[in-house]
């Protein structure tokens, strides 16, 4: 792989950079397994003024999530696990738990695409703490998975019924790979991921990392920016990984290459396509979840893609496996919390692609015919205790009509998410299929940002449940009766009315002379 000084491409990162005020940026883009094109703006450390580069170490978050499931296909490969086979028959420093007797047992393939029946918190009493207690001050002892879970995960939904997003499920495979190969998952990803593939700067150990250039991650305020104080996450094999631009370019080269690079092989052919394959789909009009990476679609080209975000740091790779290119990106500390880097990388592979930026389509009508029957409020059927999605979708989502147009809000406090957002016809041929802008009110110069929505439907039940494709997170319709709005409403209007009328009692008897 050509060094950055070699390379003929160049990426205007300042750009980048004037849309969105970010402390350092690095990105990159590969073709056909060689770095073609890299840019870093911007500084690794403020207080040594010391520059973003393509050897700075970043922590890369959940596409840990990635080397995961590559150290799982490979003992798959060697006969040593089964994906369809019960987690529990090879897992040793805990079990997973059903909560209901009769439940079919979470299998590794669940476990690799988010539908093992495993919530985002784990443990009820941490769901208020600083990570939700998943984190540790750097510098301190970390526990092991088999510490952290030593009572066991217990499950709050059938394996295979739904997907949500979680690091328990990660880390629970990477406990098995331990516990399969007698090895420490951090010594086996070393050895059978990382050395081989050149990541030599790769590593879930930030000790093991030349600290000398690893970036500091950093957060804006209303007093400007401020560095993050490092912590160490218990879910390691979900949001550990450290590494570097260069050597995650040497790892997209992988990936675009059948699982070989310059440097060696880590995975067979056959087995990266079943990988990048679709392996939950909650609606075959949604490109899903393959094992271990998000599937999208960027204008009829298949992607693989995934995002890394934890404070002070994000990260973003897409791979088009059948076009020979993937973009990365990093950075280390945005005012936006890492909301525009998936966009700014999107639009830089299609750029590649040469496909244009996703619009909201203006040659598809509307069919009002059927918005009776998509109005309604949509369930999420995770538990209360499941506070992140809850944070951003509260209760579900409520689809409606305002001003003569479809609507679609999620029912939480927050304004911008309540406010709504409005459904625009995405298919000629699918009156159910919509997209919807995400930056609606952006500014001019940003990227827009779309996310596709599909209703489903059954023979005289009519629309039974909406999907989205930002994540494959699915949603399923109530009576009316039921929509907590109402139950806000009501409870809002009713305090009113006893304040206004107390305010009308006191003023009354004030008035009273005496």
């Amino acid at each position: 792989m050509p060094t950055v000084d070699q390379l003929p491409g160049t990426i205007r990162t300042e750009e980048i950079l004037n849309r969105h005020p970010c402390v350092g940026l690095a990105v990159g883009v590969l073709r056909n397994g060689s770095l073609a094109a890299f840019s870093a703006s911007g500084l690794a450390d403020i207080a040594s003024h010391r520059p973003m580069r393509e050897d700075t170490v970043v922590r890369v978050a959940s596409i840990t999530k990635t080397f995961t499931a590559i150290a799982v296909l490979q003992l798959v490969e060697q006969g040593l696990v089964s994906l369809d086979a019960p987690a529990n028959d090879y897992l040793r420093g805990f079990q997973l738990v059903p909560a209901r007797p009769g439940w079919r047992p979470a299998t590794l393939r669940h476990l690799l695409t988010h539908t093992g029946g495993i919530g985002e918190e784990v443990r009820r009493r941490s769901a208020l703490a600083r990570d939700f207690g998943e984190t540790v001050p750097a510098g301190r002892p970390v526990p092991s998975p088999a510490q952290y879970y030593r009572r066991g995960i217990r499950l709050v939904a059938e394996p295979g019924t739904r997907f949500r997003y979680t690091d328990h499920g990660p880390t629970t495979l990477g406990q098995l790979v331990e516990d399969v190969t007698g090895q420490p998952f951090a010594d086996y990803l070393r050895e059978h991921v990382f050395v081989p593939l050149g990541m030599v700067d790769t590593d879930l150990d930030p000790a093991a990392v030349d600290r000398s250039r690893m970036a500091t991650g950093y957060r804006f305020g209303v007093r400007g920016v401020r560095p993050v104080r490092e912590r160490s996450w218990v879910t390691v094999g979900a949001t550990n990984a450290w590494s570097t631009p260069r050597d995650m370019g040497r790892y997209l080269a992988a990936l675009l290459g059948g699982g070989a690079n310059e440097h060696g092989a880590v995975l067979r052919p056959a087995t990266v396509a079943e990988m990048f394959a679709p392996q939950y789909q909650p609606d075959p009009r949604i490109p899903g979840m393959g094992l271990g990476f998000w599937r999208t679609d960027v204008g009829g080209h298949p992607v693989v893609e995934h995002q890394g975000l934890v404070p002070g740091f994000d990260s973003q790779i897409l791979v088009a496996p059948e076009d020979g290119v993937a973009v990365m990106a990093f950075t280390n500390g945005t005012s936006q919390g890492g909301f525009w880097l998936p966009s700014e990388a999107a639009g830089l592979l299609r750029s590649e692609l040469g496909v244009p930026d996703p619009g909201i389509r203006t040659d598809v009508p509307h069919h009002p015919e059927v918005w009776a029957d998509l109005c309604g409020w949509y369930l999420l059927p995770d538990p209360v205790t499941d506070l992140r999605i809850r944070e951003f979708m509260g209760a579900g989502l409520e689809v409606f009509v305002r001003r003569g147009r479809l609507f679609v809000r999620c029912l939480t406090p927050v304004p911008t998410l309540y406010r709504g957002f409005a459904l625009h016809p995405d298919d000629p041929d699918d009156p159910y299929a919509f997209r919807m802008d995400l930056f609606e009110s952006r500014p001019a110069t940003t990227r827009m940002a779309t996310m596709r929505l599909v209703f489903s439907q059954e023979p005289r039940a009519g629309t039974t449940g909406v999907h989205l494709d930002l994540m494959p997170v699915s949603a399923r319709k109530q009576p009316a009766a039921t929509n907590p709005r109402r139950w806000v409403t009501g409870g809002l209007a009713a305090a009113t009315a006893v304040v206004t009328l107390r305010r009308l009692t006191r003023g009354r008897a004030a008035a009273v002379p005496r």
